[in-house]
């Protein structure tokens, strides 16, 4: 996976499309990607001796890495990621201007 924590993302697709945010994890096995703020659902909880009061609460869900785009930092658009080895290292190269991300 070619995405990684703390890079700004914009939603490709689904019901949060056009809509960009933050990586706060990345869950490689599962191939996705928690963003903060982005896929909120709501849960219902209920009555227990951490929350005495139950009621509904709101989650953030993981969505799948192939709905989000990376958005280079230097040249602000979303676009797809190429890897270039370099003396050992791997750089991530944004596709749209060519520079390292």
């Amino acid at each position: 996976m070619k995405i990684i924590k703390a890079d700004k993302v914009k939603i490709i697709y689904g019901k949060d499309k056009g809509r960009e945010g933050k990586v706060d994890r990345v869950y490689k096995k599962q191939n996705k990607v928690l963003i903060e703020g982005i896929n909120i659902y709501k849960k219902h909880i209920k009555k227990s001796e951490q929350t005495p009061q139950g009621g509904v609460v709101e989650v953030p869900r993981p969505l799948d890495a192939s709905k989000v785009a990376v958005i280079c930092p230097k040249c602000s658009k979303p676009t797809r990621i190429s890897i270039k080895r370099e003396k050992g290292k791997k750089l991530r190269i944004c596709k749209k201007c060519k520079s390292v991300i």
